[in-house]
This record gives structure tokens, sequence and C-alpha cells, in this order.
């Protein structure tokens, strides 16, 4: 089994999308149909990342959301950091040297 989406919502989703933005992910706007205005984010294998606005549901609370990435996608050092997105939720971010797995 494997995830392929998460659905974050927020309250405060400009600071939401700079924050992710800023780990080295790239979000598009997007809306469907009639449905509000969010971003989404293509993560390896397919994994669909999406911010929403938290309108017709409330935010999303505690999570902790672990994300790895190369060295050459953000501007975090390389190692494991922990830390806290504009709604308090835990996002651990494993950076790796190019050669590493």
């Amino acid at each position: 089994m494997n995830n392929d989406l998460i659905v974050l919502y927020t309250e405060q989703l400009d600071a939401c999308h700079a924050f992710y933005s800023g780990l080295g992910l790239t979000l598009v706007r997007e809306q469907h149909g009639n449905g509000p205005e969010h971003y989404a984010a293509t993560l390896a294998h397919g994994t669909l990342l999406e911010l929403y606005p938290a309108t017709r549901r409330p935010a999303t609370g505690y999570l902790r959301l672990g994300l790895t990435a190369p060295a050459s996608a953000t501007s975090t050092p390389a190692g494991r950091h922990t830390l806290t997105d504009p709604d308090g939720r835990t996002v651990v971010l494993t950076i790796h040297e190019e050669n590493t797995p």
C-alpha cells in the first residue's frame, strides 16, 4: 500500500504556502469546479500534497509529517530538521547529500 494523497486544511493558507514552498516544494494554485482555490505539490512516486483553506472542513489538527529531499531541492543544510509549520504541525525534514539514498 502506498500513500498517494495528503490534504492539510488550514486557516493560514498563505503562511502555510510560504512555509512549504520554503522547504523546496513546488506548490501550484488549483481550483476544481466551484471548489476553493488551494495549492498542490506532486511528491516522489506521485504522492499529492494539497493545502486547502479550512472553510467547509475544520483545520487539520496535530500531525507529524516527514519529508525527505536531496540537498539540491532546498537551501536547508543536509541533516534531519524538526520544524513547525504555521499551524503548529511538526514537520521532520531530512535533507540528504546527492550521493546518499
